[in-house]
């Protein structure tokens, strides 16, 4: 082959030959990726019909009519996806499913190039069909991980790595430094531990153990939380012993995470990010032998490829250096940045990142209930957000169950989460099975109730005294009736 050479892993490499130093860091790299992509597209498949298929909470079909008559054949750019062309309850299973499928294909290595385009664009199908269920960091973060793995599968240079690189610095410091531009006193004064365990979106068993640590101990780990997000970030760009220092202290937070909260899968993913502020020398001792690939192919990338993926870097380094100019240093940017900015972000990449840049410090859990005559009341039942006082908090990393996840933002009563839940409530009243398939127990089997309200709780955890007493996890005091509330504030 002209464009092409074999070479052996060996202990040998040299360390100033990008291509030898990062191929199995892009071996290993692309393997835990694939099992991400797998965890999100199954995630997804089981609850999106209910969530955005035609008898959905915000059915998808009326999404595209909705943006096609607002902006004509704009809105085929601003919301790109295979979903123009059959937006059925079908295709959106047979996409998610599908993801599933190339998943699988691509970790056994088969096609890699080909995988990788297509789970990128079903992705980006999904993200965009999913209108308010997905738009979390964690998907505009898997869609710009896995556009730039497309240009790992030949050799990997030393920009395909600093645009990882770069990534991974924005998701860890833009998360710190909105936090301290947000203003909230709870980071200032160390204090955000003292509620984050229990008032996070979903939390597991975990964080009621860790919501019982000493005062001084949830103070130091906000300490640390602002030392790996506002200093360690900045140890990806500098030599060898710094990166890796930064990949250990950010894999020990994420596996803190993943202890204490249910995060779906940004933190494997994030850990993933991390074996590019590694080596193949080093991977080689941390691994197995037998795990590791016998040989490896470096493959020369062509002019066109490298054309390409400079394009796309000015594209990513320009947008996301304007997202972070304008969240925190310059308001109202020129229109046509903007506006450029936004066409880029819609195709999954330069997103901005902002983790928990506000911290709740009560939780407000809603009870459904419906009825058919106004005077007996019978409450819905969930999958995964608190409930039932005597039911532990489940783990479910990495699933992420998006129902149960978007109604933590509805107590503050902000408009925009008003309107799908209102949609919801309304499916709830109709009777819709795929809505319905979203719960865990639904009261009313024969026919839908005529009646539906909310009620409003305040929970927080037990201590130990108290559970063991009661046998309970959570203490709940009812507050009313919603939206006749008072919202809940941040």
């Amino acid at each position: 082959m002209n464009n092409s050479k074999q070479l052996e892993c060996n202990t040998d490499n040299s360390e100033d030959n990008s291509s030898e130093q990062y191929q199995l860091i892009s071996w290993l790299f692309l393997k835990l990726l694939s099992l991400i992509y797998f965890s999100a597209f199954l995630s997804i498949a089981i609850q999106i019909t209910g969530l955005v298929g035609s008898n959905g909470i915000l059915p998808l079909g009326e999404f595209l009519d909705q943006n096609y008559d607002r902006i004509g054949v704009q809105a085929l750019f601003y919301f790109p996806g295979l979903f123009w062309i059959n937006s059925s309850d079908f295709a959106l299973q047979f996409i998610a499913y599908s993801g599933c499928i190339t998943s699988i294909v691509l970790f056994s290595g088969y096609k890699k190039r080909i995988c990788l385009i297509i789970l990128f664009v079903f992705y980006l199908s999904i993200f965009h069909a999913g209108q308010t269920f997905l738009t979390f960091q964690w998907d505009s973060l898997l869609l710009e991980a896995g556009f730039l793995a497309i240009f790992l599968t030949n050799s990997p240079g030393k920009l395909i790595i600093f645009l990882y690189h770069w990534l991974l610095f924005r998701l860890r410091f833009m998360s710190g430094i909105s936090k301290l531009a947000s203003g909230d006193p709870s980071w200032a004064n160390l204090t955000t531990l003292n509620y984050y365990f229990e008032t996070q979106p979903l939390p597991h068993m975990g964080a009621w153990y860790f919501h019982q640590l000493p005062e001084w101990m949830l103070q130091a780990g906000v300490i640390l939380v602002f030392i790996s997000e506002l200093i360690v970030p900045f140890f990806i760009f500098l030599p060898r012993k710094f990166r890796i220092t930064a990949a250990c202290i950010t894999i020990f937070i994420q596996l803190l995470i993943i202890a204490s909260s249910n995060h779906n899968w940004i933190n494997l993913l994030t850990i993933s990010l991390c074996v590019f502020l590694l080596d193949d020398r080093l991977i080689r001792k941390i691994l197995p032998a037998n795990i590791l690939p016998v040989e490896s192919q470096v493959i020369v990338k062509s002019k066109n490829e490298n054309i390409i993926l400079s394009f796309f870097s000015v594209l990513i380094l320009v947008t996301s250096i304007t997202v972070l100019i304008d969240l925190f240093f310059i308001k109202n940017m020129p229109r046509v940045i903007t506006q450029s900015t936004i066409y880029v972000r819609s195709w999954g990449l330069g997103h901005g990142f902002h983790v928990f840049p506000n911290m709740q410090t009560q939780r407000h859990e809603l009870q459904i209930e419906g009825s058919y005559d106004g005077r007996t009341w019978q409450a819905y039942k969930f999958k995964y957000k608190p409930g039932p006082l005597d039911e532990a908090p489940e783990f479910i990393v990495p699933h992420q169950p998006r129902l149960d996840w978007m109604i933590w933002f509805v107590p503050p009563q902000h408009p925009e989460f008003s309107y799908w839940f209102n949609r919801f409530l309304m499916k709830l009243k109709q009777g819709s099975p795929d809505v319905l398939a979203l719960l865990d127990e639904n009261p009313f089997e024969k026919f839908p109730p005529r009646f539906i309200r909310v009620q409003v709780f305040q929970y927080k955890f037990t201590n130990f005294a108290e559970r063991k007493e009661t046998g309970q996890w959570w203490k709940a005091r009812y507050l009313g009736i919603f939206p006749n509330v008072m919202p809940r504030r941040p």
